[in-house]
């Protein structure tokens, strides 16, 4: 058993290591491949009922874990073929080397002052309508992306591998996927994509409590960050954003939230830490370092928290074996 947490510990880190250095392909990402799949499903199961969206959710993010399952399985009791199994899912389900580049790119372009370069890159980070946002609201619009996919895209997933192993891991980034694919409050969505962002508020809920804590922990205004997370992280419509952004505003001492739009969708979102000035150009390079702090803390948290765990339970499994041995 010590050595199945040690094998973990060894592929998550070396999966890990494999994101920064080779972040996420142009093409053939197998993250990619599971939306086409859910796609395809959809397209056969969808009905504006939340029955029917419940079973989409049910088939693809079970259906996920249950082949992660069968190649864990399939492993067998080769340390050497699991580490690289865990290796090579902790590389695909983690995106935080890919998200830094993006939010650099829209970066880059607001530092130089090309507004119609940022608004075409930031449909590759959100969702959001870019051709009414000025500089500001672009740089804004950036840091919060790149703060609640640092949860998203690395930290939820390292905590769920650290809960559940590989099936864990991809678990989660399904269900991480339907959200982004159907979870939104779109006509077609609204009842068929409940289930699956409902699900994703769940799963998302212990990594994005942890990474607020770490940006506490490694920002550079911790008491800001703390002061922050606790006034707005309530505040927020998204239970798990919301905690994560008013973090990382707080750690960083700028202002988050306010008015956005989504395809012509405009919502009025409570402002986080709003005694602190706007966003400018130079925080989204002030937030990826912080977002990758953060990351390189929640390996460590996560690998070292399953290494303990796996310590605890084998003193426990060898007192019962002992006491056994002394009742005969």
């Amino acid at each position: 058993m010590r050595g199945e947490h040690a094998g973990y510990a060894c592929g998550a880190a070396l999966g890990f290591l494999a994101d920064l250095i080779a972040a996420d392909p142009r093409r053939g990402h197998p993250v990619a491949a599971f939306g086409r799949a859910a796609g395809a499903v959809e397209r056969r199961l969808w009905r504006d009922h939340r029955g029917y969206g419940a079973a989409h959710a049910v088939l693809c993010a079970g259906g996920a874990a249950a082949g992660a399952a069968l190649l864990q399985r399939a492993t067998g009791r080769s340390r050497g073929a699991r580490v690289a199994l865990t290796a090579a899912t902790v590389w695909a389900v983690l995106g935080g080397t890919s998200l830094g580049r993006e939010a650099r790119a829209v970066g880059g372009a607001l530092t130089a002052g090309d507004l119609d370069v940022a608004r075409e890159r930031l449909p590759h980070l959100c969702g959001r309508d870019p051709q009414a946002l000025d500089g500001p609201q672009l740089a804004r619009a950036v840091v919060e992306s790149v703060a609640e996919n640092t949860s998203d895209a690395v930290v939820g997933a390292l905590v769920w591998g650290a809960f559940g192993g590989v099936p864990g891991l991809v678990a989660f980034r399904a269900v991480n996927t339907l959200d982004a694919m159907v979870g939104h409050k779109s006509p077609r969505y609204r009842r068929f994509g409940w289930a699956s962002a409902r699900l994703d508020d769940l799963a998302g809920w212990p990594g994005s409590r942890l990474t607020a804590a770490l940006a506490v922990l490694a920002g550079p205004d911790r008491r800001g960050a703390l002061r922050a997370w606790r006034a707005d992280g309530g505040a927020h419509p998204s239970p798990n954003a919301g905690p994560v952004e008013a973090s990382f505003a707080g750690a960083l001492g700028v202002r988050l939230g306010g008015t956005l739009a989504y395809a012509g969708r405009v919502e009025h979102r409570p402002v986080l830490n709003g005694g602190a000035r706007p966003v400018a150009a130079g925080d989204i390079e002030r937030a990826v370092r912080l977002s990758r702090k953060v990351s390189a803390l929640a390996l460590a948290t996560t690998v070292a928290g399953r290494l303990v765990a796996g310590a605890v339970r084998h003193r426990s499994a060898a007192a019962r074996r002992g006491s056994g041995r002394k009742s005969r």
